[in-house]
């Protein structure tokens, strides 16, 4: 069993269910598209990943999406590498994470994620950068709460 949780207390601070609104906008804060989301930030007791999360998205035309992120804890870092995604995250200050990814699939793109949570535990803000040849080209501004 891994030492995540001692390791990275600002991550295990988000265990749990969260639910919010995803906002994609590009570079002049123009909205290019809204949905809804609900996660789950779990940490297994056993198995072959340290953290797990399960994305579920919906948009008010009927459209669902779901995608998971499982994850390996390894110097002080929670690293992904899916059939999706490959980054890794880290933990910045008492309230405070980045996350550096990309898509498999976008040749010279990467994403910056920095995701702050409330003292309370029960709020968080979320932002990405999208860069594509190195030049920002849309960001994503999310808000949650904590479910249950």
């Amino acid at each position: 069993m891994s030492h995540i949780r001692e390791a990275m207390p600002v991550l295990a601070r988000h265990e749990g269910e969260w639910a919010g609104t995803y906002t994609l906008v590009d570079p002049a804060a123009q909205i290019l598209d809204q949905h809804e989301a609900r996660l789950s930030c779990l940490f297994p007791e056993d198995g072959d990943y340290d953290y797990d999360q399960i994305n579920r998205y919906t948009w008010a035309n009927g459209k669902q999406e779901e995608h998971r992120f499982p994850g390996i804890y390894r110097d002080r870092q929670l690293w992904f590498d899916t059939d999706r995604i490959h980054g890794h995250a880290w933990e910045v200050d008492d309230a405070t994470l980045l996350l550096r990814f990309s898509y498999k699939t976008i040749p010279d793109f990467y994403l910056y994620e920095m995701i702050q949570i409330s003292p309370c535990n029960q709020h968080r803000s979320r932002t990405w950068h999208w860069f594509k040849n190195h030049q920002l080209f849309q960001r994503t501004l999310i808000q949650e709460e904590r479910q249950g």
